[in-house]
């Protein structure tokens, strides 16, 4: 659990150390000025990215509520963020390792909003089996006993046959 709620809390911090980072790396790695100006915009960019999935994660009840993410989000957000730090070392000896940063990004992207849904589906079912039972004049949690239930007046609609 302890490392599922650091994730929970690096998520929100890395959207501003990791494109950070990259324009550190550039300057200090880099083979020129214009690698720290696609630095500059490829941060840009990833912050972006990093914001849109940390706001999709947090918008899961089960991980704002106990402020931990899921182990699968921490395997995802482990391979992204290592391949963001990666390409901060490697603007000489690795130049497609940007393209392997855009396109995880863009998996855990839809990752994230593949869990949203998901969570959301199961929520959504909680809700109609608990309308069903209701319905059915199944107890609600939190509401009376069966004993001590208001008396409930049947209306039919045709009249009983004589």
């Amino acid at each position: 659990m302890f490392v599922r709620r650091v994730f929970f809390y690096w998520q929100f911090i890395a959207v501003l150390a990791l494109p950070a980072w990259l324009m550190i790396g550039a300057s200090i790695y880099g083979t020129g000025g214009w690698d720290v100006v696609g630095s500059f915009f490829s941060g840009l960019f990833i912050g972006l990215g990093l914001l849109a999935v940390s706001l999709l994660f947090y918008a899961r009840k089960e991980v704002r509520t106990t402020r931990a993410v899921s182990w699968a989000d921490v395997g995802f957000l482990t391979l992204w963020h290592g391949l963001i730090v990666a390409m901060g070392f490697s603007y000489t000896w690795a130049p497609g390792l940007a393209a392997l940063v855009i396109l995880v990004g863009i998996g855990v992207f839809w990752f994230a909003i593949w869990e949203l849904v998901a969570a959301a589906r199961k929520s959504v079912q909680a809700m109609m089996i608990l309308v069903d039972e209701t319905a059915r004049g199944g107890l609600v949690p939190g509401d009376l006993p069966p004993t001590e239930l208001p008396p409930v007046i049947i209306v039919r609609e045709k009249p009983p046959e004589s």
